[in-house]
């Protein structure tokens, strides 16, 4: 009787823990995502083909949202155009984008202040170590809830362009 129980337990468990288990890196097969735009004040994030609004998102940015990243550690997330040139399926993060921060101006806006300009800019998911209390919480990236990163992961290519407005 003992045998039996452990093995229906056993089989319960493993059907259990199939049933939950998330493919992070998923297929996308719609209209090609041509830009992505994240509207700071709104703490939002577009994925648009060409002016159709594809998806959106609600996002998280840097602890200290206001304004362009000036230099590294001031906790802002940047302004501007540039594009996303990377991705990280091993990340801190669950998964994410690389935003290619910093450009020449910023290079040349960090060093007038005699400061470095930063980097490693991302749209990513949530940490993997700890857990944010709510509101603005990261260095300065764009974050999303892990079931958001896994769709704008699948969607978004390398060399989409990304805008970052106030």
């Amino acid at each position: 009787m003992k045998r039996r129980t452990f093995t229906f337990g056993a089989t319960a468990a493993l059907a259990v823990a199939g049933c939950s288990s998330s493919n992070r890196f998923q297929t996308y097969r719609g209209p090609e995502v041509t830009s992505v735009v994240v509207n700071k004040g709104a703490r939002s994030l577009y994925l648009l083909h060409h002016t159709e609004i594809l998806k959106g998102y609600n996002v998280r940015l840097g602890f200290a949202p206001e304004g362009h990243k000036e230099y590294e550690g001031d906790g802002r997330t940047p302004e501007g155009t540039y594009v996303i040139n990377r991705r990280n399926p091993n990340s801190e993060f669950h998964l994410s984008l690389g935003i290619s921060y910093p450009n020449r101006e910023d290079v040349a806006r960090a060093a007038a202040l005699g400061k470095k300009p930063g980097g490693d800019i991302f749209i990513h998911g949530q940490p993997l170590t700890y857990r944010p209390k709510g509101g603005d919480w990261t260095a300065g990236c764009i974050a999303v809830k892990n079931p958001e990163i896994e769709k704008i992961y699948a969607m978004v290519r390398d060399g989409t362009p990304i805008t970052l407005r106030a």
